[in-house]
């Protein structure tokens, strides 16, 4: 993993660069996808944030998307196979010495693809709730502007808090639609 990394403000360039990754996905991925969820900080209108773009493909099987790693590795991404996250293939690419998107491809059925939408979702509903994290990452930014893996581990608690939150709201969110 590259250990250089920047922060900046939130971008209205980044839901662009979101579409470009996905529409190259879905060229590569074809059939097996049944969607592209834009997930992570950039994915949040007015998040500070690490300028890199999070997808997260919906595949029909991960092990058809096993089978087409070597096409994804031809296009440019590096595997990485679980990464930590039983169920998901986590690919990157990077520029310049940087890292410029994530992508967390599940099958359909996994359960952190609700984790995932719902701590967005909730971000993008709770603008107090995104500010404070804004601020948490802030922090940890200038606490940390060499060390990525410490930079994340000073969110990591803040995260699984309001992950809990976010996941109560969502749900009953999706139960009474409004």
């Amino acid at each position: 993993m590259p250990s250089c990394y920047t922060f900046t403000d939130y971008s209205p360039d980044w839901p662009l660069a979101f579409e470009r990754a996905a529409t190259r996905l879905r060229e590569l991925l074809a059939d097996e996808l049944i969607a592209i969820h834009h997930i992570g900080s950039t994915s949040v209108p007015g998040l500070a944030a690490k300028p890199i773009i999070d997808l997260l493909p919906v595949a029909r099987s991960i092990a058809a998307i096993e089978e087409q790693t070597p096409q994804l590795e031809s296009a440019g991404y590096k595997a990485w196979g679980e990464y930590g996250l039983p169920g998901r293939r986590y690919f990157t690419q990077d520029h310049g010495g940087y890292r410029t998107h994530n992508i967390h491809i599940y099958g359909q059925d996994n359960p952190d693809i609700e984790r995932h939408l719902a701590f967005r979702d909730f971000l993008r509903a709770h603008p107090t709730v995104r500010d404070e994290y804004a601020a948490i990452k802030r922090a940890a930014y200038t606490q940390h502007p060499a060390d990525i893996a410490a930079y994340s581990d000073s969110k990591h608690a803040w995260i699984q808090t309001v992950e809990v939150q976010a996941l109560a709201w969502y749900r009953q969110s999706n139960r009474n639609p409004t």
